[in-house]
Order: C-alpha cells, then sequence, then structure tokens
C-alpha cells in the first residue's frame, strides 16, 4: 500500500513539474510566418520581415509583425543624485516629506 500511494504522489509530483509556467510562446523574434503549413503563430523564428519573405517565398505563406514581440529592454536611467546636503525626493505614493 505504501509503494501505490508513493508512485501516486511522485506521478503528481511530476505532473505539476511538467505543467510549470513557462515563457511565452513566440516572443522572442519580432515576425512570424503563417499560412497552410504553418498555422497560427507557429513560426515566430526570423529576426527581419526580409529572412521571413524569403523562407515564404514560392510558398502558400505570409508574414506578420509578431503581436507578442517584447522586444529589447532599454537601459535604466541614470541614477538620481541629489546635490550635496540635499535630501532624496519622497517615493511616489507617499505624499510630501
Amino acid at each position: 500500500m505504501r509503494r501505490a500511494i508513493l508512485a501516486v504522489l511522485t506521478a503528481i509530483g511530476l505532473a505539476a513539474i511538467g505543467a510549470a509556467p513557462a515563457e511565452a510562446v513566440g516572443t522572442r523574434y519580432p515576425f512570424c510566418i503563417q499560412g497552410t503549413e504553418q498555422p497560427g503563430l507557429s513560426n515566430c523564428t526570423f529576426t527581419s520581415y526580409e529572412q521571413c519573405q524569403a523562407t515564404a517565398s514560392g510558398r502558400f505563406l505570409t508574414c506578420i509583425a509578431n503581436p507578442y514581440y517584447i522586444g529589447e529592454s532599454e537601459p535604466p536611467p541614470a541614477a538620481y543624485r541629489p546635490l550635496p546636503g540635499r535630501a532624496l525626493p519622497p517615493a511616489p505614493g507617499y505624499g510630501r516629506y
């Protein structure tokens, strides 16, 4: 009986690991190819529109901009440095000093 319970718990644990959310599909590249061979947004692996067009050439496929593409994040702004002897301003939402 213990082995059966252990086997069931192991199976549930492995299923939970397999069901963990992953990165959204197709957010890494800006262009997708669509058509009868590639339904939906199943092939979003192109870094340029020209690259996508070259792959789609001669086939019943079209290229579209990836609606889920996040793009490169901008670098953080330079750190705020108050003048000597001055305090930092209050954080947003915390009112005045």
